[in-house]
């Protein structure tokens, strides 16, 4: 606790008066770029990640970045969902997983959540992944596992009603990130190729699609007008 309260003494003493300005637009109001949902895992901070500045990602984050089909819980997902995309109006929605999740090792090991009941419970709304998974090592499932629960999340989204009429209007996108934070790289789901790859790669590709030199479809989680 002792470092926590010499951080916020630290940012009242310099870091608040050197972005008092900034400070003093939000207090106007908030119109952040992306709402960016992921895992309460504390290794996992998504503005050292995008180097974003307070006011530009709304945060919903939970164990697991699991985001349970609309109506089947009633909690702070679907309402932060709803608030960000219908209120607030953001244009990006990012639904980053990450490497190493416990959440997702439980879900492949419930044998390990004996002590953690609610934990058990809330990863069921990931259990239809298992279906998909293939024959590999321990770690291999995992990676595997932690994919397609990004990928499974995308499908949850899009039964929230919000999503579905922003998508529909095209005034939205949604994207998938797996970060592996011991190497600091982002792989990006790619619906055209049903798998992840670089976020480099990833850029360069929407880039000659943009420019009109691939005229392949745009995937359906990068609709916008």
């Amino acid at each position: 606790m002792t470092r926590i309260l010499q951080g916020v003494l630290e940012f009242q003493r310099r870091i608040f008066a050197e972005k008092k300005e900034l400070f003093e637009e939000l207090g106007k109001g908030q119109k952040p770029l992306a709402l960016f949902i992921t895992c309460a895992d504390s290794r996992i901070s998504p503005d050292l990640l995008a180097q974003t500045q307070p006011g530009e990602l709304f945060h919903l984050r939970n164990a697991g970045n699991i985001v349970p089909p609309y109506g089947i819980v009633s909690g702070g997902e679907d309402a932060t969902i709803e608030f960000a995309v219908h209120y607030l109006r953001v244009r990006d929605i990012i639904l980053c997983g990450h490497a190493k999740c416990g959440a997702i090792h439980g879900l492949l090991h419930p044998e390990n959540l004996g002590t953690l009941p609610a934990v058990g419970r809330w990863v069921e709304h990931s259990r239809g992944l298992l279906q998909r998974l293939k024959p590999g090592s321990d770690d291999e499932q995992l990676q595997q596992a932690i994919e397609l629960n990004v990928v499974t999340q995308l499908e949850h989204l899009r039964t929230h009603p919000a999503v579905k009429t922003a998508l529909e209007a095209r005034t939205l996108r949604m994207h998938g990130w797996v970060y592996d934070f011991e190497r600091g790289k982002v792989t990006v789901y790619d619906p055209l190729k049903n798998q992840f790859v670089p976020l480099a790669e990833s850029i360069r590709d929407k880039m000659l699609r943009d420019a009109g030199r691939d005229q392949g479809p745009r995937s359906e989680w990068e609709t916008r007008a």
